[in-house]
């Protein structure tokens, strides 16, 4: 009971904190409204190791996704957001961001609103269209509820946040979190509060841009059953380098998930959802990954530029039994005027979209599992 109260009065004093911004920012800078409008239609084609009848036909091609991105500013007060158009069965349309912002001079911002959270390498801790595997349990491109403050300085950059929540889309007292999402949130009887969000990143270097940081996140889980507070948290080591045409970056996180769950439930995994379904994750795992690319300009008609890559993740999970998961996706992107076509050969061991059950690949996995993979195009017109 204690803990529950102690969180409601922090709510109020975060909501009156969160008023004050939006009303005594000075409101100086443009007096015309400025808006652009732009987005993607995006097709994919896919060939995948373990359909059998798939490979019959010589694999598939359809829609993948179109997008809506709008940027305005009036008065110092800007908005980003986009909206993304999947098919049903990858959850419909849904917000993938969308914030206002307001800068207080050339360092430093504050955005409002389902905003990026600062952890790890950003903006993507990859290359591939199929993101890392870091992506898949929620630690990377991640978007939530709430207030972030960032400053970005000639050698140090960081950035502090508070999310209330994830992206909420039911607002009934004992629903659960809607699984029609861009990024992976904790879902099912558990939902994500009160989570804190530090980044420090140091950048040095003269002929090789090098960026060495630092990110640490810790929130609650409430429980719908049982109404307590599990918690969360994690810590992340991470190093970037730019030389030239080349590129690596190179991750370490350490996770752990503690949920309240009902009397009988596993604390072991957690339930997180995206693109309209949900699946388990291991409550408690390390996670490792590297990638590298090359830029290669070309002059091929419209063709200007070649991007090879390798990414690969590695999840090392904690809970004995459970059987570790990896992915490894090499591929190039092909950058031709408005048009960009990754190319990619994904594979995975233990992962719900490459060849797993996808319910439990995540979570405890299977040791007979094998290696699968999937041969992806995916084209996109931006615009």
């Amino acid at each position: 009971m204690i803990e529950k109260t102690t969180y409601f009065n922090f709510s109020n004093k975060f909501y009156l904190v969160l008023l004050t911004l939006c009303f005594v920012l000075p409101t100086f800078a443009q007096e015309t409204p400025q808006l652009k409008l732009g987005g993607a239609l995006r097709f994919n084609y896919n060939l995948s190791s373990w359909k059998e009848g798939q490979k019959k036909r010589g694999g598939d091609f359809g829609y993948d996704m179109f997008r809506v991105n709008a940027v305005a500013a009036y008065k110092g007060i800007f908005l980003n957001a986009e909206y993304r158009l999947y098919s049903e069965g990858f959850g419909g349309g849904f917000l993938k961001q969308g914030w206002l912002g307001y800068k207080f001079n050339e360092l430093d911002q504050i955005h409002i609103g389902l905003t990026q959270v600062p952890f790890g390498i950003q903006q993507y801790n990859s290359n591939n269209w199929f993101f890392n595997l870091t992506y898949y349990v929620g630690m990377e491109d991640d978007h939530d509820m709430g207030v972030k403050y960032m400053h970005t300085g000639e050698k140090f950059e960081y950035q502090l946040a508070f999310f209330k929540n994830a992206e909420e889309l039911r607002f009934g007292n004992n629903t659960e979190t809607s699984p029609n999402r861009y990024s992976y949130d904790i879902s099912g009887r558990n939902k994500e509060i009160n989570q804190f969000n530090g980044k420090f990143i140091y950048k040095f270097g003269k002929d090789a841009a090098q960026r060495l940081g630092f990110s640490a996140e810790y929130g609650k889980l409430y429980n719908l059953d049982t109404e307590e507070l599990g918690d969360h948290s994690a810590v992340a080591a991470h190093y970037e380098i730019t030389k030239g045409k080349w590129n690596a970056k190179a991750q370490f996180i350490t996770a752990s998930h503690d949920p309240a769950n009902a009397e009988g439930e596993s604390r072991d995994l957690v339930i997180m959802a995206a693109y309209g379904t949900p699946y388990q994750v291991a409550a408690y795992f390390n996670m490792y990954s590297l990638t590298i690319s090359r830029n290669i300009p070309v002059e091929w008609g419209p063709i200007s530029n070649l991007q090879f890559y390798n990414d690969f993740g590695y999840m090392q999970k904690k809970t004995q039994g459970f059987e570790d998961s990896y992915m490894n996706v090499t591929g190039v992107l092909v950058s031709a005027g408005s048009v960009y076509t990754y190319i990619d050969y994904a594979a995975g061991y233990n992962h719900s979209w490459l060849g797993g059950n996808f319910v439990d690949d995540f979570s405890k996995g299977n040791p007979d599992a094998k290696w699968e993979a999937r041969f992806n195009i995916n084209i996109g017109y931006y615009f």
